[in-house]
């Protein structure tokens, strides 16, 4: 039996210093800068499990500047931190994804406002395995599609012997696990396979699919981590932080440019320079995972926080405010040796803009 991760708790309350100065960027993932604008008060957040690692960081970062500032973040996935959003019981969510129709609705309703996504981090998602002494794999969409639908079931299946010219592959059967819960991630990784896989990726798109009874199912990035990393010949997908934690090997993608292209911060910042957001209101990215940019890593994501444009608790909108710009700017430098990429500048600024003008 596969096992599930449980939600977690991330909570941050700060040192004696408190400044409302600009924010320069920090020097490292444990550092926080001199001078940070800060509030005091509680807030509550939930959702994407792909942002657990560097909001986890940001909380503890922030928390160590800003006296009274005590923020609570469970990385209950990115459907579950959307529906308590929607029923006002946290004041902001996590999601890798943007919302469905139904979703905005219900939080346009409990904000008495339209409710916005801000980008606030960006990373791969990693496709992540175990599998002997194998320790340099490449997929392409196509096999990718065969693995996760359960047609190609043997490590030695002629697909991916035809990505892996000159690789010695074992005969191991296939375990492809795939996360059980709501999920953005999942969302992420079968819109890339439906555009670049095409007509080989027969199960849509979605943070919930129909997976065939063969691709066993974990709840939570972490449930899915562990469940490959207990069992030779599992693969699965999660944000890359989960992968080198684990220890677990990190496949190759083929991307649009026909290049089978490595997970790290430059390829991932590849894959977004042609990313497009609107210049005011929800900033809801446009991104082309089939796009053909050389040295693009193609499972790509940009992850949001989804909160009020207005009709947010005023008790709680300074703290708001002040942690959310924190994370768009100062919190970014945390991003590289976390395994995530920083938001290009031209995001970021649209999001501190956007962040100004929250009511």
């Amino acid at each position: 039996m596969l096992a599930a991760a449980g939600t977690i708790a991330l909570s941050a309350c700060g040192s004696d210093t408190q400044d409302s100065t600009d924010n320069a960027a920090s020097s490292g993932p444990s550092s926080t800068a001199a001078s940070v604008a800060c509030a005091t008060g509680d807030l509550k957040g939930a959702g994407s499990s792909f942002q657990k690692n560097i909001i986890a960081q940001w909380i503890k970062d922030f928390g160590a500047a800003c006296s009274g500032a005590n923020i609570d973040y469970q990385p209950v996935g990115s459907g579950a931190g959307i529906t308590q959003f929607g029923a006002n019981t946290i004041d902001f969510a996590g999601s890798d994804s943007t919302m469905k129709d139904d979703e905005q609705a219900a939080a346009d309703k409990r904000c008495g406002n339209p409710a916005i996504h801000l980008p606030i981090t960006a990373g791969g998602i990693a496709v992540m395995y175990k599998l002997g002494d194998v320790k340099d794999l490449q997929l392409s969409p196509k096999t990718l599609a065969g693995i996760f639908q359960g047609t190609v079931t043997k490590w030695d299946d002629a697909a991916v012997k035809a990505d892996n010219p000159g690789v010695t592959l074992p005969s191991t059967g296939i375990t492809a696990v795939h996360r059980s819960d709501s999920s953005g991630t999942t969302s992420v990784f079968s819109k890339f396979l439906a555009a670049a896989a095409g007509a080989d990726w027969k199960l849509g798109e979605g943070k919930e699919l129909k997976w065939p009874a063969s691709v066993q199912g974990a709840k939570g990035s972490d449930g899915v981590t562990q469940a490959v990393a207990g069992s030779d010949g599992a693969v699965t997908y999660a944000e890359v932080s989960y992968a080198t934690a684990s220890a677990l090997g990190i496949a190759k993608v083929k991307n649009g440019a026909g290049e089978y292209a490595a997970l790290d911060a430059a390829s991932v910042g590849k894959a977004l320079e042609g990313a497009s957001v609107a210049d005011s209101g929800d900033l809801k990215v446009k991104y082309d995972f089939a796009n053909t940019t050389p040295g693009a890593y193609p499972i790509t994501a940009l992850s949001y926080e989804i909160v009020c444009s207005k009709g947010n608790d005023a008790g709680k909108l300074a703290l708001l405010k002040a942690f959310l710009t924190y994370s768009a700017t100062t919190g970014q430098a945390a991003a590289d040796a976390l395994g995530f990429a920083p938001l290009p500048q031209s995001i970021a600024a649209k999001v501190t803009t956007a962040i100004d003008g929250l009511a």
